[in-house]
């Protein structure tokens, strides 16, 4: 894994081969991150949360790239283990990992984000309803952005937040604000 831009550019993190996450891809995070700059200027206080963050890939690049806060929810205590580790080795307090279910901890957020990224499992049986769920519980500040990362099978065209789709191999992403 290798962050793209910013004061971390270039720098490579081993992810452990027994690691069930599939980061994104590097071509993929590249083409989000040229769109997203068209929406966010990183370094503007901007507060991020990333949902499923799995191996990091997108909290690091976010923290990279300037972002004031970002807060990261990870299930699965190895890889929560493997965020603690990357945030620690570049020296870094702007990412607070949190080990926790990303439903229980939407459901109790009482914060306001400029910019959320959610990368669910593709086979995830409640990941229609993530887009439902940020808005209901008020996650995104009024100009904020969402950004869902998803398999071809889901269609977001028809959310009354949704924006936009972008499709890069295999890999979707829809944006709400």
């Amino acid at each position: 894994m290798r962050v793209i831009s910013g004061i971390y550019k270039r720098r490579r993190f081993d992810v452990p081969r027994t690691f069930k996450a599939r980061p994104t891809t590097d071509f993929a995070k590249e083409n989000l991150f040229n769109v997203l700059n068209n929406y966010i200027d990183f370094e503007e206080g901007i507060i991020a949360l990333d949902l499923f963050s799995g191996t990091g890939s997108i909290s690091i690049e976010l923290v990279s790239r300037g972002c004031d806060r970002v807060v990261s929810i990870e299930k699965d205590p190895a890889h929560y283990a493997f965020i603690c580790k990357i945030m620690k080795e570049v020296q870094t307090d702007r990412c607070i990992p949190v080990r926790g279910d990303v439903f229980k901890f939407i459901s109790s957020c009482h914060e306001k984000f400029d910019f959320i990224f959610a990368d669910p499992p593709y086979a995830l049986k409640e990941l229609g309803s993530l887009p439902d769920l940020v808005f209901q519980h008020e996650l995104l500040k009024e100009d904020g952005l969402f950004v869902l990362e998803h398999g071809k099978d889901h269609s977001f065209e028809n959310h009354p937040h949704f924006i936009e789709r972008r499709v890069y191999g295999s890999v979707n992403f829809s944006f709400f604000k």
